[in-house]
């Protein structure tokens, strides 16, 4: 088969057909013949075969000598341009409209125009939602979280619902706030162990830690820290007993996730229900929640509008420095008038209180957030809306019961 001369020939060329009249690459007897000659090799091809008619109307003399003159080094250069020439009569990809008017894309046929060039006045596509824009709740308005990262309206509705249940079941009858606990303490228990079974590889009995820590709860009440403590060993027994059934594969690792549970929540717990026992209980439960309640109040404030720097970013981003000093400020004052008016406390052992109960809570607040970085998760549950689980706002008042319980015990000790 022969190819066609593109500058007009149909004749084959020479290399086709056979002649060696053609340009042609020196082979090895070309060379040792000139190495014994005196002469250098050639080490390019001879342009001397081609046509001097000049391919794509090129000038003719660019063909002078039988070469193009862009193939020659000793021909002039400087019509090519360099980089750091002025490249701006070059056309730009993105300027296609303004250089070559008559390529102008009809209409819907372009490229999509970018996010930013979008405004956000104009009509979103159908099925689908443009950048920036929230997505409308079931009222079809949007659903505006706080600078927290919360439904604070919601959040506010439940903590008032929450709180309302504990106070009526403190100043109408007594035995009901016993109740209320020991709910909370079973919520607390299901919420801790499923979340332990789903960021660990650890299975905590849920049923012997349920009963066991109702048991708690009320031994508790009827009988005191010893019998508190009791209750605990109690917990732990029938869950270790619970748990052999299941063999001795992952024992230790069960048991360590149990006894935590058990701690943490019905232990704790239990000093809640103490803290209720006397005469005047309702009231030391109050000042203990409003102290729990201005803490977790003055640190959201502070931190919203003055936070600045981290004070656990590894463990909880958001808290700041200067929220945990709004957190003990509005404690200690809140504490200090409190327990002057309710309790006959000095107020100088009223702010100790608040201040004392701000750090147990804030603690407490962290250590929930380390176990929930641990495990992987966001929030215990999803049970209260804006809250997350009942835990997440049980872990600041977990912390706050031992403490106020202990101090309160010396501050207006009973007869």
């Amino acid at each position: 088969m022969s190819y066609l001369d593109p500058h007009g020939s149909a004749e084959p060329r020479g290399w086709e057909r056979g002649d060696p009249g053609g340009p042609r690459w020196p082979d090895e007897e070309d060379e040792s013949r000139a190495r014994h000659a005196g002469a250098a090799p050639e080490t390019y091809a001879d342009y001397s075969g081609y046509p001097s008619a000049p391919p794509f109307g090129e000038d003719d003399t660019a063909w002078a000598g039988g070469a193009p003159a862009y193939l020659r080094a000793e021909d002039d250069t400087s019509v090519v341009p360099r980089l750091d020439d002025d490249t701006s009569a070059i056309p730009r990809i993105d300027d296609g409209a303004a250089a070559y008017p008559d390529r102008v894309p009809a209409p819907g046929t372009g490229p999509r125009p970018s996010a930013a060039a979008t405004s956000v006045d104009d009509e979103p596509p159908p099925g689908r939602r443009p950048p920036g824009r929230r997505r409308a709740g079931r009222d079809g308005k949007p659903v505006r979280a706080s600078r927290a990262g919360r439904n604070l309206p919601a959040a506010i509705g439940v903590g008032l619902a929450l709180g309302a249940v504990i106070v009526l079941s403190l100043f109408l009858y007594r035995p009901a706030f016993l109740l209320v606990v020991a709910v909370a303490a079973g919520v607390g228990i299901w919420e801790m162990v499923r979340a332990v079974r789903t960021g660990s590889d650890a299975r905590p009995p849920l049923v012997p830690l349920l009963v066991g820590g109702i048991l708690t709860i009320g031994l508790a009440w009827w009988a005191g820290p010893d019998a508190l403590t009791l209750g605990l060993l109690v917990t732990l027994l029938a869950t270790a007993v619970w748990r052999l059934g299941d063999g001795p594969r992952g024992l230790a690792r069960d048991m360590t996730a149990s006894a935590l549970i058990a701690v943490y929540v019905p232990f704790l717990g239990g000093f809640a229900a103490m803290l209720a026992e006397p005469a005047d209980g309702d009231l030391r439960v109050l000042v203990t929640l409003a102290a729990v309640v201005l803490s977790d109040t003055g640190g959201y404030a502070a931190g919203v509008w003055l936070g600045r720097h981290p004070m656990a970013p590894s463990i909880s981003p958001k808290k700041s420095w200067e929220g945990f000093g709004g957190s003990v400020l509005a404690a200690a004052l809140g504490g200090a008038i409190l327990l002057w008016t309710l309790l006959d406390v000095a107020p100088w052992w009223g702010a100790v209180f608040g201040l004392t109960i701000s750090v147990a809570a804030v603690l407490g607040d962290l250590g929930e957030s380390m176990i929930k970085r641990d495990l992987g998760i966001k929030d215990m549950s999803n049970l209260l809306p804006g809250h997350g689980g009942l835990m997440d706002r049980l872990d600041s008042i977990l912390f706050a019961v031992p403490a106020a319980y202990l101090l309160l015990a010396v501050f207006a000790p009973t007869s």
